[in-house]
């Protein structure tokens, strides 16, 4: 877990301004105030102390932004109950779950959908603007969004349905850091779910990590259902990942 860990706190900053605040790592989008976007990560073992709770709290505030913090429970066991007394409020659990080669199991897209790396400055909007629709936001894909979308290169895959050419949704897989890659962003259109479209938008991906020398390919599902399509791939309960915040 603290391999993993280390990795969210090497790829977490990209893009990002940062502040070391005691034995927190608070990152800052430069583009964007949603709560996903920023927040802070601890280091392992992390029993910070009233000033410094204090002091990241501040920070967030201080730019107009929610404090909030994401980790993963067993890199720092004691951090949650600390926080929780300093006035923080846990958001979700969010399980985390990892796939090697050995347990990796294929899923080919379904008849009639196509899985293709977008090409063109076009293709990655249309999966971003996919991307946005399946998770409830707006079809709209601003600069800033392109160009994150753009920086996963031949990482990202989009699904696409050959009968009308719709874009129906896709992913992407972070960078191979110490050997692992977070895959994440899968997403489907509504009318298209049940049909193992996210199973083979995740087994390419997952694939990916695999063959580019990556051993763990890991993800953190948004909830149980999501949770059944990843264990068809092959990905297997590791642990938990908390979400914490000040309202």
């Amino acid at each position: 877990m603290s391999a993993l860990q280390a990795y969210v706190r090497a790829t977490a900053p990209r893009g990002r301004d940062v502040e070391r605040i005691g034995p927190f790592l608070a990152t800052f989008s430069r583009t964007s105030d949603h709560p996903m976007l920023n927040y802070a990560i601890p280091d392992d073992g992390a029993t910070p102390s009233l000033a410094e709770i204090t002091a990241l709290t501040e920070a967030y505030a201080g730019r107009g932004l929610q404090p909030r913090l994401e980790f993963f429970t067993e890199a720092a066991p004691d951090l949650e109950k600390l926080l929780v007394e300093r006035g923080y409020s846990l958001e979700r659990r969010v399980p985390l779950m990892t796939c090697t080669p050995a347990d990796f199991v294929d899923r080919p897209a379904p008849a009639g959908i196509l899985l293709r790396v977008p090409e063109t400055d076009a293709d990655l909007r249309s999966l971003r603007s996919a991307q946005n629709v399946a998770f409830g936001e707006s079809p709209e894909v601003s600069e800033a969004e392109l160009a994150s979308t753009r920086s996963f290169g031949d990482r990202a895959v989009r699904a696409e349905d050959t009968a009308t050419g719709a874009v129906i949704g896709g992913g992407f897989a972070l960078d191979i850091v110490d050997g692992a890659a977070e895959v994440a962003g899968i997403a489907v259109a509504e009318a298209y779910r049940g049909r193992g479209i996210a199973s083979a938008i995740t087994a390419h991906l997952t694939r990916l990590v695999h063959e580019r020398g990556g051993p763990t390919a890991f993800l953190t599902p948004g909830d149980l259902g999501i949770a059944t399509v990843y264990r068809r791939v092959g990905h297997q309960p590791a642990g938990e990942c908390v979400h914490l915040s000040v309202s």
